[in-house]
């Protein structure tokens, strides 16, 4: 007996993003929110406090808050490079060509529109 092969129909979820003009949005959210994991995790191996780390990065408990709050994105990059440094670690921020994005232009070009009845 052999298995039906499944065959996916529709657009992909970033397809869909891309068509409500939210994937930047997204994107940058889920940045965010692995960097908060990240730091969270790093200060839970290192037994620091928030009031420990703002002290350690010279600076205030808020704005560690802030840092650990996934869905605040605008955490600046010298906090970071602060955050990193107390933690022991090295940020590294690059810029990458993106495949996808081209891809994404020739998405909404293609996209079907409904024909206009007289």
């Amino acid at each position: 007996m052999s298995k039906a092969v499944h065959h996916p129909i529709g657009s992909s979820f970033e397809s869909f993003l891309i068509e409500d003009d939210i994937l930047e949005t997204v994107d940058e959210a889920a940045v965010k929110e692995v960097i908060a994991w990240q730091v969270a995790q790093a200060m839970s191996e290192r037994h620091l406090t928030k009031s420990r780390m703002a002290e350690a990065m010279k600076t205030s408990r808020t704005q560690v808050e802030r840092l650990l709050d996934p869905s605040n994105t605008g955490v600046n990059l010298h906090t970071l490079y602060r955050a990193a440094t107390v933690l022991g670690k090295r940020l590294r921020v690059e810029m990458v060509n993106d495949q996808p994005r081209a891809r994404r232009s020739s998405a909404k070009k293609r996209r079907p529109t409904k024909a206009l009845s007289a």
